[in-house]
């Protein structure tokens, strides 16, 4: 049997809905992301939880080490940390013309430490970036004219819960923009996104699940040392890259894993 709880009106539920499954006494908890994890690792210490895109699980608080990761929690991580200055790198070698990328953050803890990542990143590759935000359509056009002000020359979006559950709001504004923009899910370009560089979220939950599987046939996760991925895709939309008139240097072409239509 599977108790199901999803916060549709946002993460401000996440305390109460685990707090429930405790209740419940459920046998194992899996919470796909940072902030899930952190609201069950809240409401229990004792019965088993597995997370499964966490970016940062030790910087984040979640386990004290990959290796070890002590009291009841385990999981895989999407080292988001580690690919933030990567995927900078990729649109600086996408565009080697770019100089003044705006930088789509969000409110959760996790994403000033991908921030000074893209920031150091930045410092080397002689690029300068501006933080923004964006939660409603309504503020489009206010930040278009903050990012002409400032004269943005691309966008690059920080991988958070909340940018991926505003991923198409990002998507369509980043299209109004008409600048070159790289995000870190596949499920943007999907949307329209030109470009993303990421791990595969479907490998990484297919690997979560086994951890599940081996909690309930009696392993216990301080002995299960959390996974990295190995799997890495670049994605590229063909139809946006058209319409923007886009035409991507043979080093970056060669590395494509996908390509939508």
């Amino acid at each position: 049997m599977i108790e199901r709880r999803y916060p549709e009106s946002g993460a401000d539920r996440l305390p109460s809905y685990a707090a429930d499954l405790v209740r419940l006494g459920v046998d194992v908890i899996f919470a796909p992301n940072t902030v899930a994890a952190i609201a069950a690792k809240q409401a229990t210490a004792a019965i088993p939880i597995v997370f499964a895109v966490a970016p940062d699980p030790v910087g984040s608080g979640l386990v004290a080490s990959l290796s070890r990761p002590g009291a009841n929690i385990t999981g895989t991580s999407s080292i988001a940390t580690e690919l933030s200055a990567k995927r900078l790198q990729i649109l600086k070698e996408a565009f080697p013309k770019i100089s003044r990328v705006a930088v789509f953050i969000s409110g959760e803890r996790i994403v000033n430490v991908h921030l000074a990542e893209v920031q150091r990143a930045a410092k080397a590759l002689r690029i300068d970036i501006l933080s923004t935000q964006i939660q409603h359509r309504a503020e489009f056009e206010p930040e278009l004219a903050k990012l002409r002000k400032w004269r943005a020359d691309s966008v690059y979006v920080i991988q958070s819960s909340t940018n991926f559950n505003n991923r198409e709001l990002l998507v369509e504004f980043a299209a109004k923009t008409r600048l070159p923009a790289i995000f870190p899910y596949e499920e943007s370009v999907e949307l329209g996104g030109l470009l993303s560089y990421g791990t595969s979220f479907d490998a990484l939950y297919r690997r979560a699940a086994t951890y599940v599987d081996k909690i309930i046939r009696g392993a216990k996760p301080v002995d299960l040392p959390v996974e990295q991925p190995t799997i890495f895709e670049l994605v590229v939309n063909k139809k946006t890259a058209t319409a923007l008139g886009i035409k991507f240097p043979n080093s970056i072409l060669v590395r494509v894993t996908k390509v939508i239509e």
